[in-house]
């Protein structure tokens, strides 16, 4: 029991821990990542937000450009 309590002072003392509580400078790395995760999804839903956007509207343009072609030359269009 001893050898066990001592090993995990050990670890909080001398390892990824400092005495107070902090934590060192490895710790942040999972933090940036999910960060950097987070930030990647925001920019890909702007993207497919843009895109459907686009879409909508190119759809319309070719539905209009379609029934000016269908009716012809006497259409006004």
């Amino acid at each position: 029991m001893r050898d066990t309590v001592a090993r995990i002072s050990a670890t909080f003392t001398n390892g990824r821990h400092l005495r107070d509580g902090s934590s060192t400078a490895t710790d942040d790395a999972g933090a940036s990542s999910v960060e950097y995760g987070l930030l990647v999804a925001a920019i890909a839903a702007v993207i497919v937000a843009i895109i459907f956007a686009l879409g909508v509207g190119v759809k319309n343009t070719f539905n209009h450009t379609s029934s000016c072609v269908s009716a012809g030359a006497s259409s006004t269009c």
